[in-house]
């Protein structure tokens, strides 16, 4: 018999060999219904997939599942696979995986395929639906399955067999295994058949490239979307038109806000005027909170020796993201490359390689042979003594994380469990050699600035500070009006990629969940997301039209302290090993002003608003009151501009609107003769006639309100 616990403690006993498909009619024909793939005991598994296990854990997922969904899209991915195949017959299939809210194929084909081409693939893809055909799977072993791939003349699906693990490989047939229909290589697994693969749409063809070497064949990349429903497609497709309406890099050049400059380089933002102010108005917000929570500010340099990062873990643990160190000398990137080598080897002594490595070093470094390369002395301490070498000459490294730098501050004082907690804060900026296909306007980038701050504490307070970071990060999402938000808690894994004691992970973990649940926020824990020094708090937000981003961060951290040896003097006279905590509310200002140009489509509240107030003359009669007017404003902080050019002045009140000033000021004959103004709004309202203290003293309160 085979025992399954369902989620919710519920054992169901069958037969031996009983599908998930036969278990899930059991429970219900509502569910049996809508399922779409079982897990069992931990893994995604077929619905006609046989169970011999005595004991499992047992679920079943539909589309409201985020691994159902997945499941899902990735079989319609082989609908929209063989739709081409039908088309295309010179079509050679290369891989389809499900990404984000859709899937892609990448096919190697002569002929390009173009947007005009969407609909008749999308016409033969409801052929297929429509005749509900199973998903059917076989496997063959390994080299039956190798020379059945080699038959069939498609290196790609032959490299992909090459790659795969296990001793058989499987395959999913559309129909039953004899029918000749549409095959492909794949692990599976998939929905019960091709009618369950859900609305689905055409998006997009790209250029891309075998394994993603520039340097081999060059692929096109069929990206397409699936939902559950019709109607979650169209709310998929309305989403995704007011996306390109609000999209950041139009509205940003269209604002003046920012540029990108490819003679600068990709990903590096130059900030315009116009966006500098509303960044500026970001970081005032946030100075503002800190020093009224006790944070000191702190200026550090954006480079630092490569020793700092070694002892900190980030190099050459972010190796593959950061920008290339700069040696002092020759000698020092070499034995930089023997300290790298000697860290990844696994033997006890030196290999041959090190040894080599050494003996190039040697013969331009004769002062180094005594006492020489222990070669066969223990990692660590071959580690150390080249280490020891690198203490007079080393590398520098643009720095990739602001934590180290502030560790060294913290380092530069004696302390006292009197002094703690110290909280140091600067709006740093860090630098990440992002790969091209990467990066994207001011939300992926290559130099970015964050409002980072670390706090150095004795373990008991450890639980007030991290409820203040939480409390400050909720503070801020909410004064921009970014109150939709949840909490996802980033813990480690069984992973091999995180430094310091599993004892240290246990307080710091608990630390975390401790935090957000007396935050009361909703929250998800997920296992491998946490940093490689300890445990984090992400804020998720969801924008004005629905869409998740990945904003502030909470995080705590007992191995920093550990490996940088920070210690203060407790109360009992003895040295103690601090707690640091590290926060940044915003995330990254570019990312987070990115998000903000997005969130309101450029049009920014009053007190965030690059312009706040233009001052427009109808005429040269009524120039002279303008302009004193826009002193007026000018004078007590209002950012005026003022237009007194020949325009008319619906020309000039259409500029100002596109330019999404929030308060547009008319001064005709009239007004001038009164000393009034007449108020109207970026969304055309139009407020009449005031005075002008009256007006002023109501932008005031309104900037001032911005705390309420």
């Amino acid at each position: 018999m085979v025992k399954a616990r369902l989620p919710d403690g519920k054992v169901l006993e069958h037969p031996n060999g009983v599908t998930a498909e036969q278990i899930v009619a059991g429970i219900g024909p509502g569910l049996a219904k809508a399922a779409l793939v079982a897990r069992v005991n931990g893994q995604l598994v077929d619905l006609k997939a046989p169970i011999h296990d005595a004991e499992v854990e047992f679920a079943v997922l539909t589309s409201k599942d985020a691994d159902g969904l997945m499941v899902m899209r990735h079989s319609c991915a082989h609908v929209m696979a063989e739709a081409i195949c039908d088309l295309f017959p010179d079509t050679k299939l290369v891989y389809g995986p499900p990404v984000e809210n859709g899937f892609y194929y990448d096919i190697d084909l002569p002929r390009p395929i173009t947007p005009d081409d969407f609909e008749k693939i999308e016409a033969r893809m409801a052929e297929i639906v429509a005749e509900a055909r199973p998903f059917t799977r076989y496997e063959l072993p390994r080299g039956d399955a190798m020379s059945k791939l080699a038959d069939e003349g498609n290196p790609y699906k032959v490299d992909n067999a090459e790659r795969a693990e296990g001793d058989a490989l499987s395959f999913y047939v559309t129909g039953s295994r004899d029918s000749g229909c549409f095959e492909d290589l794949c692990r599976g697994p998939h929905v019960p058949d091709t009618s369950r693969v859900g609305a689905f749409k055409i998006m997009q063809v790209a250029g891309a490239y075998w394994h993603g070497d520039a340097t081999k064949q060059q692929l096109q990349r069929v990206y397409g979307t699936s939902w559950p429903t019709p109607k979650d497609l169209k709310a998929h497709l309305t989403q995704l038109e007011e996306a390109r309406k609000r999209d950041h890099r139009k509205i940003g050049q269209e604002l003046g806000l920012f540029t990108i400059d490819p003679l600068v380089g990709s990903g590096l933002v130059l900030w315009k005027p116009r966006g500098a102010v509303m960044r500026h108005s970001l970081e005032t917000l946030m100075r503002e909170e800190l020093m009224a929570r006790g944070y000191q500010p702190v200026y550090t340099p954006h480079i630092g020796r490569l020793e700092l990062y070694r002892t900190s873990g980030h190099f050459p643990y972010y190796k593959e993201s950061q920008f290339p160190p700069l040696f002092e000398s020759e000698r020092a990137r070499l034995l930089n490359d023997l300290w790298e080598l000697a860290r990844t080897h696994n033997s006890p002594t030196a290999s041959e390689a090190e040894r080599r490595l050494f003996e190039a070093i040697l013969a331009d470094n004769p002062e180094l042979k005594d006492p020489g390369y222990p070669v066969d002395a223990p990692v660590e301490e071959r580690l150390k003594r080249v280490r020891t070498w690198l203490v007079g000459e080393d590398g520098y490294l643009l720095r990739p994380m602001n934590c180290p730098h502030h560790i060294r501050v913290f380092a530069s004082d004696s302390r006292s469990y009197r002094d703690l907690p110290i909280r140091l804060a600067e709006f740093g900026t860090v630098y990440r050699f992002e790969q091209s296909g990467e990066i994207s306007g001011l939300t992926r980038v290559r130099g970015f600035t964050q409002d980072d701050a670390h706090i150095f504490c004795t373990p008991d307070q450890v639980h007030r500070e991290m409820a203040d970071c939480v409390e400050l990060t909720c503070k801020v999402l909410t004064l921009l009006k970014l109150t939709d938000f949840r909490v996802r808690v980033g813990l480690r894994d069984d992973s091999d990629k995180y430094v310091g004691s599993r004892e240290n992970w246990e307080r710091a973990e608990a630390a975390v969940r401790a935090a957000v649940r007396e935050s009361g926020m909703n929250y998800s824990e997920e296992p491998g997301e946490a940093a490689f020094y300890g445990p984090k708090i992400d804020f998720v937000v969801k924008d004005c039209i629905g869409r998740d981003w990945q904003l502030g961060t909470v995080q705590v951290d007992y191995n920093l302290p550990e490996r940088f040896k920070l210690r203060y003097i407790g109360e009992d006279n003895a040295e103690h090993q601090p707690v640091m905590i590290h926060r940044a509310p915003f995330g990254s200002l570019e990312r987070f002003s990115g998000i903000l140009i997005e969130h309101f489509g450029g049009a920014f509240p009053l007190w965030l608003s690059p312009a706040q107030v233009v001052v427009c003359s109808v005429s040269e009669k009524s120039e002279d009151y303008a302009r004193q007017v826009f002193e007026q404003a000018r004078g007590i902080g209002i950012r005026a501009e003022l237009d007194v050019s020949s325009e008319r002045i619906g020309a000039k009140i259409r500029a100002a609107t596109l330019m999404k000033i929030p308060y547009i000021l008319v001064i005709g004959e009239q007004e001038a003769a009164q000393k009034r103004v007449n108020v109207r709004t970026r969304d055309g309202k139009q407020l009449g006639e005031t005075g002008l203290p009256e007006f002023l003293a109501a932008c005031a309160l309104e900037i001032a309100e911005r705390r309420a």
